[in-house]
């Protein structure tokens, strides 16, 4: 045998004791004592490690699952003769995995080492995955996960990726990519308001919400001002907060359509990011200076309604540009996605995206339709904020706003 394939086999092989006591270790913690003590340890699972790499090291078709079988023989006779009633069964899974790690080390030891550290991690986290599971968990924030699983998993892989209808301009793959993304980027906003909850103020709600609606958003810390008075600086960072999570949000979706697009356009959004959040952290230090922390949380992970609109808005506005882009050129595209921004920018940038993706529009002349329609939209939240908050609520989000859509042209026009 070669020198490099005896260093190869020391490898697989420690690979499989390394397993074997890792996931050992963390069941030897859990044994516990006394009658009721788990059945295996860190011994037992270090050589069902062992025995899974000499069933690989010894070839045959049938030497792997035979020593799976007897295996699991064995599990069966103890836990019947456990004298624990309701042992479980995580254990026992727990040890036919290892067994099967052990093997695949001898192939394959870092796909079965980072498997094992997977498999050790969900382990050791039993406590607060059940806690997780049982008492954080609602039942309509289930039924949302399983409705954003099936749309990525069972819907989306289905589904044609190629441009067909009128001018080429619908992508069914596209479209439905935009309705996960809009219910994903919603779930995670609605996650990190759970997980920061109240204590970080309407800074940290008003991030998460931006996510869903931006436009919400900002109404709804307006009317919070309108109500309490006191409210205005936490408010005010929230809703400017809700606009960096309209930039982040608009670089999502024109990503999803056009990594080109994304890249012409990534400078004036970094820019008008980071001017956003400058202004919100600095509205948060102010805020966080006043006692107590008000409570702003989503009833919804996401809606699959809003999201399946928006994703139809965006293929009505794509073929909307397809057909200026066709009849006025890049002048009569600007025209129609600013007009279009006062209601929406994502549906718009996402429209834009597609054109550069079609190969309709090169990557650079994307960044000024993309930038006029986040000029309007930026329109759009002032008057709402006026509406809602009244005039001094809405006094520091039309200058938010002023600058973040300014740093956005000067970085466009910057070469």
């Amino acid at each position: 045998m070669a020198l490099a394939d005896i260093q190869d086999s020391a490898i697989s092989l420690a690979a499989a004791v390394g397993i074997g006591l890792l996931v050992g270790l963390e069941r030897e913690r859990r044994k516990g004592g006394g009658p009721r003590r788990i059945q295996a340890g860190i011994r037992t699972f270090t050589i069902a490690s062992l025995l899974g790499a000499a069933a690989a090291t010894a070839g045959g078709a049938w030497t792997l699952p035979a020593m799976i079988l007897a295996l699991a023989g064995l599990l069966a006779v103890a836990y019947a003769r456990s004298p624990v009633t309701d042992a479980g069964i995580t254990t026992g899974s727990a040890l036919l995995l290892t067994l099967a790690l052990g093997a695949l080390a001898m192939r394959a030891p870092e796909a079965a080492v980072s498997i094992a550290v997977v498999a050790t991690i969900v382990l050791a986290a039993r406590a607060r995955l059940h806690a997780f599971v049982r008492q954080s968990i609602t039942d309509e924030e289930w039924r949302d996960g399983l409705v954003l699983a099936a749309a990525a998993l069972v819907v989306l892989p289905f589904i044609p990726d190629r441009y067909v209808g009128p001018l080429q301009a619908f992508n069914p793959r596209t479209t439905w990519t935009f309705v996960v993304l809009i219910m994903g980027i919603g779930a995670l906003g609605h996650v990190a308001q759970r997980m920061l909850g109240a204590s970080w103020g309407l800074a940290a709600a008003g991030f998460a919400s931006g996510f869903v609606s931006s436009l919400a958003t900002v109404g709804a810390m307006g009317a919070r001002v309108r109500a309490d008075p006191l409210m205005f600086r936490a408010a005010v960072s929230g809703a400017l907060m809700s606009c960096v999570a309209t930039v982040l949000q608009l670089a999502v979706v024109v990503g999803a359509s056009s990594l080109d697009a994304v890249r012409a356009i990534a400078m004036p959004l970094v820019a008008a990011g980071a001017t956003g959040v400058v202004l919100a952290v600095g509205f948060s230090l102010w805020a966080f200076r006043q006692p107590g922390q008000p409570e702003f949380l989503a009833d919804r992970a996401f809606g699959l309604g809003k999201a399946i609109g928006l994703a139809a808005a965006v293929t009505a506005l794509t073929l909307l540009s397809f057909l200026l882009q066709d009849r006025f050129g890049r002048t009569g595209l600007t025209l129609g996605v600013a007009v279009a921004g006062f209601a929406d920018a994502h549906a718009v940038a996402a429209s834009v995206a597609s054109l550069v993706a079609s190969g309709k529009v090169a990557p650079h002349e994307a960044v000024v339709p993309i930038l006029a329609a986040l000029s309007t939209n930026a329109i759009s939240k002032a008057i709402l904020a006026f509406t809602s908050g009244g005039a001094r609520f809405a006094a520091p989000i039309v200058g938010g706003l002023a600058l973040q859509v300014a740093a956005a042209w000067l970085a466009a026009l910057v070469p």
